[in-house]
């Protein structure tokens, strides 16, 4: 009794609307985003104050970035590589056919 195909179903039609397929790429790539600077943030031991503190950024933004919460700009990008001391790299490519 629907379950699993209702859902599909709901899906289906929500990704049809107009603009859907775009915000969700964005909310993709935010979440990866996030994901990654977490796993950076981790991998040095720091906490999300920490890391804040480093960037310039409060606790709370910090928590939201890397839920995928927000979609970041350059600028905050950058300051979040700088904390952290890595590169960030910013990349345009041809979509493969």
């Amino acid at each position: 009794m629907g379950g699993r195909t209702d859902w599909d179903g709901l899906r289906e039609r929500r990704m049809a609307e107009p603009g859907a397929a775009e915000a969700y790429e964005a909310a993709r790539r935010a979440y990866e985003l996030g994901r990654v600077v977490r796993g950076l943030r981790e991998g040095r031991g720091w906490s999300q104050s920490r890391l804040a503190e480093a960037a310039g950024m409060t606790q709370s933004a910090v928590a939201r970035f890397e839920a995928g919460g927000t979609v970041p700009t350059l600028q905050v990008l950058e300051r979040l590589a700088t904390a952290l001391e890595v590169e960030l790299v910013v990349q345009l490519r041809t979509r493969a056919t």
